[in-house]
C-alpha cells in the first residue's frame, strides 16, 4: 500500500458464464470509485493458446445444448468430495499455477479477490507450495457452497447470506473465515430512475407495460417454450409487451426474431449492457437462477419468476430464493408459468415478495467487501 488508505487490488475470475465476471466487474467499480488501484484478470489468459476463450466455450456449449450433463458433472463433485485427497478440478488447475507464480513475482498487491473456484484453486497450490501472498477473499456467487470450496485455502469466504453459514460450516469452511456480505452488483441495479426517460432511453413505448424473459448471458434454458406460453397472457393484456433476451446466443435470437417477427407484442433483444435499466423500468422479470442474475433483480427491485434452472447450483438458488419468499419457481411450464404470472400481477403479492427481497439481499456488498478488504490489508501493512 502506497498510501494511508491506497490499495493495489487483483480480481480473479473466469467466464464460465457471465456472473463470475458480473461480480467481480462490481468489486473492481467499487474499488476504482473509492481511488484503489485494481487489475481484473482470468488468470487462464497466462496460460497462452486462447486457453481462457476456449474454457468458456467449453462451459457455454454444454450449459445451453447439454444441461443435464452439466448437472450430472455436478451431482460428481458433490459425490466425489466426500473421498479422501483432493479433486480431479484441484489437480487439473495446478498447470496454470507456475504461470500465475510468474505474474504475481511481477506484479505487487496487497490484496486478491476471486470470484472463480478456478482461480482459488490456483492460488491455493501457490499456497501449498509456500509461497507468500497476500490476503486472499474468495467470492461466492452462488447461494450454496458448491463442490470443492472447502478444498481451497483462501483467507475469508465472502458469502451470499448468512442463513447460508451453516452448510459452509458444514463443508469444512472454518466459521471465522466466513463473512455474509451478499453477491456483490453494480450499483446501477439500486439506482432510482425516471421511469419514463428510460423507458424512451431505450426504445420503448412508455404507455406499455413489460415482462422481462432471459437465459442469463449465455441465452439457456427453454426461453421460447415460456414466451410461447405467455402467448395467451398478452392476448389478455394488449397493453404488455414481453421483451426476449438472448445474451450471446445468436442462434437464439436469429429463431426468436423468425418466430415473433409478425407479434407486435414480443420484441427479442440480443445481449445487452443495460440489464440494470431494463429491470427497473419492467413489471416482471423471468429468468433462469443464475446466483448473480437473481441478486441482480432483488437489488433492481421487481417480482421475480425462475425458470429453466440448470441442474446444481442454480437448483439450489432457485431453492433458497423461493424459500425467502423473494421469487417464485417454475419447474412445470405449461402447467405452472401462467399461474405465477397472474399471481404476481396481484399487487399486494407483488409487495410482500419485494418487501422479502429487500430484507433478505444486501444491496450494498461490494461496499461491505471493499472496506473489509482495507481493513485486513492495513492490518498486514502494520
Amino acid at each position: 500500500m502506497s498510501g494511508e488508505n491506497f490499495m493495489d487490488a487483483l480480481i480473479l475470475s473466469c467466464s464460465t458464464g457471465g456472473g463470475h465476471n458480473a461480480a467481480a466487474k462490481a468489486v473492481y467499480e467499487e474499488l476504482i470509485r473509492k481511488g484503489h488501484n485494481a487489475d481484473f484478470l482470468d488468470p487462464y489468459t497466462l496460460s497462452g493458446n486462447h486457453m481462457d476463450a476456449r474454457v468458456a466455450d467449453c462451459y457455454i456449449k454444454c450449459v445451453q445444448k447439454a444441461p443435464r450433463v452439466f448437472g450430472g458433472v455436478y451431482r460428481l463433485g458433490n459425490l466425489y468430495r466426500r473421498l479422501p485427497g483432493k479433486s480431479p478440478v484441484y489437480a487439473a488447475n495446478a498447470k496454470a499455477a507456475d504461470r500465475m507464480d510468474a505474474y504475481l513475482k511481477e506484479h505487487s498487491y496487497d490484496v486478491i479477490l476471486i470470484t472463480h473456484l478456478f482461480a482459488a484453486e490456483i492460488l491455493t497450490h501457490l499456497r501449498k507450495r509456500g509461497v507468500p501472498l497476500p490476503a486472499v477473499f474468495f467470492i461466492a456467487t452462488d447461494y450454496t457452497c458448491i463442490p470443492f470450496t472447502e478444498e481451497t485455502a483462501c483467507d475469508y469466504y465472502i458469502i451470499p447470506s448468512p442463513l447460508l453459514r451453516g452448510e459452509f460450516v458444514s463443508r469444512g469452511i472454518a466459521p471465522e473465515r466466513i463473512v455474509p456480505f451478499g453477491i456483490p452488483v453494480r450499483q446501477g441495479f439500486r439506482r432510482k430512475r425516471d421511469r419514463e426517460k428510460t423507458l424512451l432511453r431505450l426504445g420503448l413505448r412508455p404507455e406499455k407495460r413489460y415482462i422481462m424473459i432471459a437465459g442469463g448471458s449465455m441465452g439457456a434454458g427453454e426461453i421460447l417454450k415460456a414466451a410461447d406460453i405467455l402467448r395467451d397472457y398478452l392476448r389478455e393484456h394488449e397493453d404488455t409487451v414481453l421483451l426476449v433476451t438472448c445474451g450471446s446466443n445468436r442462434k437464439l435470437y436469429d429463431k426468436a426474431a423468425k418466430r415473433y417477427r409478425n407479434d407486435a407484442q414480443i420484441l427479442p433483444l440480443h445481449k445487452t449492457e443495460y440489464m440494470a435499466e431494463y429491470l427497473k423500468v419492467c413489471d416482471l422479470y423471468l429468468s433462469k437462477p443464475g446466483g448473480l442474475s437473481s441478486t441482480e433483480a432483488a437489488v433492481a427491485g421487481i417480482p421475480l419468476i425462475h425458470i429453466s434452472p440448470i441442474p446444481g447450483c442454480e437448483t439450489r438458488n432457485e431453492r433458497f430464493f423461493a424459500g425467502q419468499g423473494m421469487s417464485i419457481g417454475v419447474r412445470h411450464m405449461k402447467k405452472e408459468l401462467l399461474p405465477a404470472v397472474r399471481r404476481l400481477a396481484d399487487r399486494e403479492e407483488a409487495e410482500r415478495m419485494l418487501r422479502a427481497q429487500r430484507e433478505t439481499i444486501n444491496p450494498e456488498a461490494a461496499e461491505k467487501i471493499v472496506a473489509f478488504a482495507e481493513e485486513k490489508a492495513e492490518e498486514r501493512r502494520l
